[in-house]
Order: structure tokens, then sequence, then C-alpha cells
């Protein structure tokens, strides 16, 4: 099956690519560049913005692409405060392009890469699929009204959607090909490994008296190459069974922001400072997501569910790579 992944240079989608060569698909990487690397996909490339529906179109026909899964968007959740215009027109603008682009191609099968940020402040630890979806910022919203437009295309054009809603990735392949670059860097373990390494001088702690056994946040953690895991076990039930549906992906266990540091310490044998700071508004003190639906329907597991052995991981990346990919 040839597989189109559209923001297959950036972190998560690359890591799907590497997963989905080894499994013996065929794929094509459509990226902008805006956030992805060139140096992170090794397989077929197209620089492209989903925003130029002609293009997309062009490139499905051209090489005859099978099924999406969709990774590329903006995705700074105080960036999207400041600039919901970006983020409505690349989120959900070039969104309908791709929509429209696979039905021109005849493209009926479509995997979402989605956020657990849709459901806004949750009612219920852990959230389940069914919970309300209350959207407390605009990139929420833009994957929200994303979500929303594929139901619709699917009961008027047939196409399929399989949305994959998590929180926090975390981690690097085994190989140590590839890891997790971004500019700027905003995710808690790759900024403490920074720490780590003595390229940043110190990680701040957004918050100390939350309602929480140590007074930080708890997130759930999941390692990136079981969500890529996911993303093809996905893919494979939508085309078997040719059925759109929704999971939630999480490692079922939550971390604090200060069990995610000690952590950090024990992996690398560093001491990494820390400095108290206020809290950040609409910080909850507690997501944890439920994979039970995933677990029972498409018998998925995280394999690396250890936050030390995900750290390991990430570690391993960075301290071979602590200029990311600019090194290579």
């Amino acid at each position: 099956m040839k597989v189109l992944v559209p923001g297959g240079a950036g972190y998560i989608g690359s890591h799907t690519v590497l997963e989905l060569i080894d499994r013996g698909y065929e794929v094509v990487v459509l990226d902008n560049l805006q956030k992805g690397h060139r140096k992170a996909v090794d397989c077929e490339f197209v620089q492209a913005d989903l925003l130029d529906k002609d293009k997309v179109s062009e490139i499905l026909k051209e090489h005859k692409v099978e099924a999406v899964i969709h990774f590329a968007a903006n995705s700074l959740v105080g960036e999207s405060m400041e600039r919901p215009d970006s983020y409505f027109r690349n989120n959900d603008v070039g969104g309908l392009n791709l929509l429209d682009a696979m039905k021109e191609n005849g493209v009926k099968y479509l995997v979402f890469s989605s956020t657990a940020a849709t459901y806004g402040e949750p009612e219920n630890i852990p959230i389940l699929e069914t919970d309300p979806t209350i959207p407390t910022n605009p990139y929420g919203e833009t994957k929200l009204v994303f979500e929303k437009i594929m139901k619709w295309y699917d009961k008027a054009f047939g196409i399929k959607h399989m949305i994959l809603r998590y929180f926090n990735v975390a981690g690097a392949h085994s190989s140590g090909r590839i890891g997790e670059d971004h500019d700027p860097e905003t995710h808690l373990i790759p900024l403490v490994l920074k720490t780590a390494l003595g390229i940043r001088e110190d990680i701040r702690l957004f918050g100390t008296d939350y309602d929480t056994e140590d007074g930080t946040c708890i997130r759930d953690y999941i390692h990136v190459t079981d969500l890529a895991d996911a993303h093809i076990l996905a893919l494979e039930n939508m085309v078997s069974k040719n059925r759109s549906n929704i999971y939630n992906l999480g490692n079922g266990n939550g971390f604090s922001v200060k069990q995610i540091i000690d952590a950090a310490r024990e992996v690398t044998g560093c001491s990494i400072k820390t400095v108290n700071t206020d809290r950040r508004p609409g910080d909850p003190p507690v997501l944890i997501a439920s994979s039970e639906k995933i677990q029972k329907e498409l018998e998925w597991s995280p394999k690396f569910n250890d936050i030390n052995t995900i750290i390991d991981s990430a570690w391993k990346w960075h301290k071979e790579n602590p200029k990311g990919f600019n090194d290579k």
C-alpha cells in the first residue's frame, strides 16, 4: 500500500514513517519543512504545503496514493492563543484541501493525528473518548473542528477516518537515527535533558501547589514508537473493516513534573537545577487518558511504559545530537 504522510518530517511523523517502511509500506512524505527536518526521513519526499490544494492533488495522483496518515499541523498552545488566524488556516483550511484532494483522487482512508486538547478541562480522570469536548485554546479547537469535518466527509463521500487523541509524546527511535528536535522546544522531557547537558541553566516548575502528591502537574507520557505503532494499527483496522473511529492513546500512568525530573537525574547521572515559578493559566492538575478502547479493539498496548526507559531513549538521542538534526 502506498501511504502519503503529510508532516512526515516532524517528530512523530518521522518515527511513523520509519515504522511504515520497516513493515513494507511504500511511503511518500509531504512536508513544508516549517517545523520538520529533511534529514529525518529517508524515502520519497515532496516539499509542499497543504494550503496548495492543486499541488496536494497532483502528489496523490502522481504517486498513486491509497491512504493518508496526517500529522501536518501547527501545535503550540501558547502560540495558538496569539495567532488563532494562522492555526485555523493551517490546520483546518489545509486539512480541507487534503480531504478535497483525496476526494478528487479516490483516496478513501485517513488516519488523523489529533490531540487530547480537544477535551479541554476534563470532567473525569482518566479521560474517555465519550467525555465532553470543550477545548480551552485555539489549537484544540482547530483539531476538534477538523474531526467534525471528517465526520461529514465520511457521510457524504465515504472517506473513512481514524482519529487518535493523545497527550505528551516522548522518547526517540531505538536505532538512534531520529529523535525530538523542536525550535522552540516546549516539551518537558527534552527541556529537562537539555538542562542535564548544560544547554539550559535550569528547568522551571510552573506551579508547585497543585492538588497532587508532590504539588506539580501530572501528565500521561507515551513513547513515540508506541504512538507510531498505534497509527499503523489504526490504518490497518480502518482498511480491513472500512470503518471510522476515535481512540485515545496514553501510557495509562501519570507522572508528575518532579517525577520526570527525578527520573531524568537517575537516567543521566546529572544534577538538574530547578526553579519554582508561577502556574501557567489553564494548566489542569492531572491529565491522563484512558487507552482501554484501543487496547481492546485493536489489541494495542504500549511496549515502553516505564518512564525511565522512555527518558533513556530520549537521552541517547540528545547526548549524541545536542544540536538536533543540525549535528547530522
